[in-house]
């Protein structure tokens, strides 16, 4: 089993606050080309906001991480399951998912040891799904500076895993038989103060603070207020949401 890389205990606290919300279709898509619902895992599912949505459709749901950290700030309804385990080995029976969804995440995994691991936990015909987004969408006006805060600001400090998110996981190894799925798109009504808290869990942005000992989203905010209108005023903050989705034969 690869090392946990561990980029996120240290902001799961920020993560459960500022990080957005997947859409209910995404849960609803995703349940309609399942075989059955009985149970679906949500491999590292961070504060638990996947699992929270599959809860919807499936009978229980395991949500797991290797971060007890991310664990410990996970919530959910009463029939997600949460558990400490790294994603190549869940301690899952045989057989026993519909689905195993993994949301923003499976660029940091051994793939061939998760791949297999979720070949044995998924019963016949059951659905792996991998999920990512990258950036965000405002405005015209808006995208550009946030543009370069990602790629040029904070750019070099972005682990080298970030690559396959950054192509929407095209370059992603994947030797599932893939299925079409509905293209589908997150979006959040936030104020300039939950943007920047939500670039404040970047990895990126962390590793920035660390290396030059400085915070770089006070000079961000100063640049975006002029742009942005009232600080307090809601604007839509858009991603889409590339996705493999593979069935085991």
């Amino acid at each position: 089993m690869a090392d946990f890389k561990d980029h996120f205990s240290a902001l799961a606290a920020d993560y459960a606050s500022f990080r957005p919300r997947y859409p209910a279709r995404l849960f609803s898509d995703l349940a309609a080309i399942c075989p059955g619902h009985v149970m679906a895992w949500d491999c590292a599912t961070g504060n638990g906001q996947a699992a929270e949505g599959l809860a919807a459709h499936f009978s229980v749901v395991v949500a797991t991480d290797a971060s007890a950290a991310q664990i410990a700030a996970a919530r959910g309804p009463a029939n997600v399951r949460f558990a400490v385990a790294p994603a190549e080995a869940s301690g899952l029976p045989e057989a026993s998912a519909d689905l195993v969804l993994v949301a923003q995440a499976a660029h940091w995994f051994d793939l061939q040891a998760f791949y297999a691991e979720a070949a044995r936990v998924l019963r016949p015909g059951g659905v792996l799904a991998l999920l990512t987004y990258s950036g965000v969408r405002i405005n015209p006006l808006l995208d550009p500076v946030l543009r370069e805060f990602h790629q040029v600001t904070v750019g070099p400090f972005w682990p080298p895993e970030r690559a396959h998110v950054e192509n929407d996981y095209r370059t992603l190894p994947f030797s599932w038989s893939e299925i079409a799925f509905p293209a589908q798109e997150m979006t959040a009504e936030w104020s300039l103060d939950q943007l920047v808290g939500y670039l404040g869990t970047w990895s990126a942005t962390a590793r920035y603070r660390e290396q030059c000992g400085a915070d770089p989203l006070p000079a961000l905010r100063s640049r975006l207020l002029p742009l942005w209108g009232e600080p307090g005023q809601a604007l839509t903050v858009r991603w889409p949401l590339p996705l493999r989705v593979g069935r085991r034969p």
